[in-house]
């Protein structure tokens, strides 16, 4: 009986080590696990391998099936390409068990996202009239008006889509399984250890069998990981060790525009107009280094900003300037900054920057859930340091900035900007057909901004993401970038 006993162990442990697992290093614990109520990377770095959208985007953008399997456009009331049939997976199921249906994507769009995911709501909620289930694996959108961003709008770091059968009839912020969520990705979830890691298995496709993500804070420490073997892709890499890590053999470094969390990414100081004038946001604005921080903090990879919006929205932005004062505004006793514990650094900049011109900022660093609290629900806050991802289409992320719609909502108007010719300007700007007009509306909308300065943007980052080459198949502009992931050697996925 023993030796049975011990043969059954030490099958067991074979079968154990067979399983390959990647390990992913990030920067911070992703908190909860709702994509769909929060546009904050960590979590979405995480969770957008748990859950799908109705569509994958490949590297240049081009909508590939996920959720649904097909779709078509049509002419409708409200113009040329306004209604959306997307015919749905049939096989699609939870991590339950349950079978995924349209009443799940109606729920999660009408309910969830055009409430809390800030993009969705600023961006695409507008341009929606109603969405419609006529049968269970039959979705119909139909549009308010033209939108030439449709598409790049309805993938899993856009627009996840979550389970009714566990969300309906509650609060979606707050409800326990965001602690513990169901999908239908490629992952399920398995174990999360708070600032530890979070563990998630393998349900479909091929590739690795688990993924491990590692909470680590310092991303020097990430580095040294991954060149000791201990982990095997960096979700972001610290431009400081960009060269060293470029110079070694076994290591892949990879640029993209965008990843989990968004594309063109700016990082961006945030007043909260109710309680910072307009001669003391200048006065502040001015003071900033900006130079400095991109070579101390970004190590000259990617650049001081130009504008409002990213530079990567081509002809949309206009340059950022705003007039010289003749002297500081008298200021609070005490201004506070509250922004990510992983922008620490950023904000002793700005404080040192300030109190050049007399002026003493306090700090208040916390995790991403607190900080959506204090900034974005309650608005407890002077300043705030925000990475602000702008999309490939202003549409995508930029709106959220200027919408008096998103005004409360996690990662959306943390200035409270609320002008409504702007938002006027954003509606014609999101009808229009023609690019030369949604350009010219943009171009108002930002010159309209810099006269009330509810931002002043500080640095372009370059976003780096890096791998160990006995990895293969990641991709990183992708909030699914592990599902193709598989040890070197090993076959490609061939399926969703």
């Amino acid at each position: 009986m023993l030796r049975l006993i011990l043969l059954l162990l030490a099958a067991a442990t074979v079968a154990a080590q067979a399983q390959s697992v990647a390990i992913i290093a990030v920067g911070a614990d992703p908190g909860q696990l709702n994509p769909a109520i929060s546009t904050a990377g960590p979590a979405h770095t995480v969770a957008d391998t748990i859950f799908s959208g109705l569509v994958t985007l490949d590297e240049d953008g081009t909508a590939r099936p996920d959720l649904a399997r097909s779709w078509a456009a049509t002419d409708g009331p409200a113009g040329p390409g306004t209604i959306w049939r997307f015919a749905l997976d049939p096989s699609a199921r939870w991590h339950d068990g349950t079978p995924f249906s349209s009443a799940d994507v109606v729920y999660t769009f009408t309910e969830v996202l055009f409430r809390y995911h800030a993009r969705a709501r600023a961006g695409l909620a507008p341009a929606v009239a109603a969405i419609e289930a006529p049968d269970p694996h039959t979705v119909v959108f139909r549009l308010s008006r033209p939108n030439p961003a449709f598409l790049a709008q309805l993938d899993v770091t856009e627009a996840p889509i979550l389970p009714q059968h566990l969300y309906a009839g509650t609060d979606p912020r707050t409800n326990p399984v965001n602690g513990a969520p169901i999908g239908t990705g490629p992952f399920r979830f398995v174990a999360h250890r708070h600032d530890d890691r979070v563990v998630l298995e393998r349900v479909s496709g091929h590739g690795f069998d688990r993924l491990l993500f590692r909470i680590i804070a310092d991303p020097t420490l990430q580095a040294a990981a991954l060149l000791r073997g201990e982990v095997d892709y960096l979700a972001r890499v610290a431009l400081k060790d960009a060269a060293r890590l470029a110079a070694m053999p076994d290591v892949t470094l990879h640029r993209v525009r965008g990843g989990p969390g968004g594309s063109n990414c700016v990082m961006t100081l945030a007043f909260n107009m109710d309680r910072v004038a307009l001669p003391l946001r200048r006065a502040l604005a001015l003071a900033v280094d900006r130079e400095a921080m991109l070579h101390r903090f970004a190590y000259g990879q990617g650049g001081v900003s130009w504008g409002l919006l990213s530079s990567g929205l081509g002809d949309f932005p206009i340059q950022a300037v705003i007039p010289a004062a003749d002297r500081v505004p008298e200021a609070p006793p005490r201004l506070d900054i509250v922004a990510f514990a992983s922008f620490r650094r950023w904000v002793e900049a700005l404080q040192a920057d300030f109190a050049r011109i007399g002026i003493t900022a306090r700090s208040r660093l916390l995790d991403p859930a607190a900080t959506a609290e204090a900034v974005f629900a309650r608005r407890d806050f002077d300043l705030s340091v925000i990475s602000y991802c702008h999309g490939p289409d202003p549409e995508i992320g930029a709106r959220r900035l200027f919408d008096s719609a998103a005004i409360g909502v996690p990662f959306g108007n943390a200035a409270g900007f609320h002008a409504p010719e702007v938002d006027a300007l954003l509606a014609e700007a999101s009808a229009s057909p023609e690019h030369a007009e949604r350009v010219a509306a943009w171009r108002d909308i930002q010159a309209r901004a810099l006269a009330e300065l509810p931002y002043w943007p500080l640095v372009e980052v370059d976003l780096l993401v890096a791998w160990r080459n006995t990895a293969s198949g990641w991709a990183p502009w992708s909030g699914r970038f592990a599902d193709r992931a598989r040890p070197a050697g090993a076959a490609p996925r061939q399926d969703r």
